[in-house]
């Protein structure tokens, strides 16, 4: 294949028919082989035959409790008021919990039950029937009968049932052998732990597909990366079809890109068998047949990479393991906001989810393939099916949990205006006695009003502010929430300023220097307090919106900003100065504002919010939001009313 030639997608299936396929063509008989291993090692491992009891258990009549062993028949005439009289070593011999049954006995009667006359005489007021308190041979295993049928999972319980029947070893399905192979003159080996140049990326793919296949009980290999030479990948394919692994995945050049070799790869050391899959990410997936064993192409895209090996690879490792595909707990979760979506394509939805009030909401997260910290960031993962164009606000969405369900119980949702300071509120948080995770979903002000209306979260963050009354966030809160009782409580006053590269090249020093000229702005996204802000000066200083230079382009955070800046993607933006200090950028400053958490009175006393409102007081919490720079916390942690404004 020449660099420039690209690959022709065959036609895309759906998931499920892809697993099929697959399983149609290998033959996991010959794939997988069988070992034996020692019985007490072999939990997690999957029987390859049936096994059955060498022994029975117990091996003997025992007793089942602490007392005096009997002939039940010798007792019948004791009764409550004219009790029986036994002598030792005649008519009952003391016995311990799991002492052999003496001979001729048949009955055990409880310490308990037995009044001592002397060393040598018993009296008992109630009489025993036969195999009373007794463990008799084989009450659990019985010698030939089977223990556990073949594919049968061993658990440890199972262990115990095994050693007990007289099986010291067992014969087991070997352990998935996988080799990871990542791909692309791009990726740079985190081992040597690299910093990545512009048109790099640091190699992690590999350690993620590595771990899913770890908790899938796999043995993982994986070699550095191999540069996109078709000859080299071939080479370094076949020698590993040649070692003892059952699954090789090829991270990468599974698209349709002119260094996208791991389709030809396939194909010339095999069959092709699936070649993209109706799902979004992921559809680029790949897998094949090689000398009768499994071969994958795994997208180069982080969360395209998950997806494959979730939905492709998860269940075909777990049917040549001969166990269940692993499932998740499924709640059912209003979204939070419209998503629209392509038909005929699966798509996946990361969702931030978290218990607000009886019901359980979910907020997507950012559905760009190559966003992992979504995948971090996500307490769930949602399907949009195929047939379906999108999914309406407030619609219910089955969720599959990516947490336990007991843990949503402490998330703590938040919509709204982003601001760094959630960062350490999320750090401390986490760090109380009984853990809180915070689940932010970025929206804007405005977003984050109109999630509360929607009784979609726990608080929201604004600093919306109204230049009639020279107030923050009240105004709106009348406006928008007037049937809504709400709290406000202050996070901290913060700088909005212009980020700019360092030493300021453009020489922005105030808003009217963005009128008509070629300075490149990013501004923010429609409701963010942000955005009303710097719409408020540009009023101000009577220029139109029209004037400035990229004001249509928006982003989504403070941060995101920054990062434009820094890389010459934009001259200047709209941010806190936290945000320049962060990636050592420079600051003009606009105003001063206030950064409120407007929280719905009706949750104020759940443990989440109250975790808030403590932290809120904290000395050193205050002390590391200053730390930040650009932020003042003489109001942090105060109940706000209409008229504060900044507090001065």
């Amino acid at each position: 294949m020449t660099a420039s030639k690209r690959n022709v997608y065959l036609k895309t299936i759906p998931l499920t028919e892809a697993v099929a396929k697959m399983q149609a063509a290998l033959d996991r008989e010959v794939l997988l082989r069988t070992e034996v291993v020692p019985t007490h090692e072999a939990a997690g491992r999957v029987l390859s035959e049936a096994v059955f009891a060498q022994y029975s258990s117990p091996t003997f009549h025992s007793a089942a409790m602490d007392g005096i062993a009997v002939t039940a028949k010798e007792t019948f005439t004791a009764r409550e008021g004219a009790p029986l009289r036994l002598k030792k070593g005649e008519s009952y011999e003391p016995v311990n919990t799991g002492n052999p049954l003496p001979e001729g006995c048949d009955a055990v009667v409880m310490i308990e039950n037995v009044i001592s006359v002397d060393e040598e005489h018993v009296e008992i007021e109630t009489p025993a029937f036969p195999w009373q308190h007794v463990r008799r041979i084989g009450e659990d295993i019985v010698a030939t009968e089977l223990l556990f049928p073949q594919n049968q999972q061993v658990s440890p319980y199972d262990i115990g049932a095994l050693l007990s029947a007289g099986i010291w070893e067992v014969r087991v399905w070997e352990k998935v052998r996988v080799c990871i192979i990542p791909t692309g003159d791009e990726v740079l080996d985190f081992e040597n732990r690299p910093e990545p140049k512009p048109g790099q990326v640091i190699e992690s793919n590999s350690q993620v597909l590595g771990a899913m296949a770890r908790n899938l009980d796999c043995v993982v290999d994986r070699i550095p990366p191999v540069p996109d030479v078709p000859e080299l990948l071939e080479k370094t394919v076949a020698q590993k079809l040649n070692e003892p692994y059952h699954l090789i995945i090829i991270c990468a050049g599974s698209s349709a890109g002119s260094k996208d070799f791991t389709r030809s790869t396939i194909a010339k050391l095999g069959e092709v068998v699936v070649h993209g899959v109706a799902a979004m990410p992921g559809k680029p997936s790949l897998l094949g047949v090689c000398k009768d064993k499994l071969v994958a192409g795994a997208p180069g895209y982080p969360v395209s990479a998950v997806i494959c090996f979730e939905e492709l690879l998860t269940p075909l490792i777990s049917w040549i393991s001969r166990k269940p595909v692993p499932a998740r707990p499924v709640v059912n979760a209003e979204l939070t906001r419209k998503v629209p979506s392509k038909l005929g394509i699966e798509e996946f939805l990361r969702l931030s989810v978290g218990k607000v009030g009886d019901k359980y909401v979910a907020t997507p997260l950012a559905r760009g393939a190559g966003c992992i910290t979504t995948m971090s960031r996500a307490q769930g993962v949602g399907r949009i099916p195929a047939q379906a164009e999108g999914v309406d606000q407030h619609s219910i969405v089955h969720t599959e949990l990516l947490v336990e369900e007991k843990r949503l119980d402490e998330v703590l949702v938040t919509v709204g205006s982003h601001d760094n300071t959630l960062d350490i509120l999320s750090d401390e948080l986490m760090g109380l006695d009984t853990p809180m995770r915070l689940a932010s979903s970025h929206v804007g002000s405005m977003g984050g009003i109109l999630a509360i209306k929607n009784g979609s979260c726990h608080l929201a963050g604004a600093h919306l502010f109204d230049p009639e009354t020279n107030d923050y966030n009240f105004p709106f809160v009348e406006k928008y929430l007037p049937h809504t009782d709400v709290t406000l409580v202050n996070l901290a006053i913060r700088h909005q300023g212009f980020i700019v590269p360092k030493g300021n090249p453009k020489n922005i020093q105030s808003i009217t220097d963005l009128a008509g000229s070629s300075i490149k702005f990013l501004n923010r996204q429609r409701g963010a307090g942000t955005r009303i802000l710097f719409d408020y000066h540009l009023k101000k200083a009577g220029i139109a919106p029209n004037a400035v230079t990229g004001y249509d382009k928006e982003e989504f955070t403070h941060m995101a900003v920054a990062v434009n800046v820094l890389t010459g993607a934009a001259d200047t933006g709209l941010g806190i100065y936290a945000a320049a200090k962060a990636l050592n950028l420079d600051f003009v400053p606009l105003a001063r504002e206030r950064y409120d958490l407007i929280i719905p009175t009706e949750y104020l006393d759940t443990p989440q919010v109250q975790a808030v409102l403590e932290l809120l007081k904290s000395p050193t919490f205050k002390a590391r939001i200053e730390a930040l720079g650009g932020y003042e916390t003489s109001l942090t942690g105060t109940v706000m009313e209409p008229g504060i404004g900044l507090g001065e």
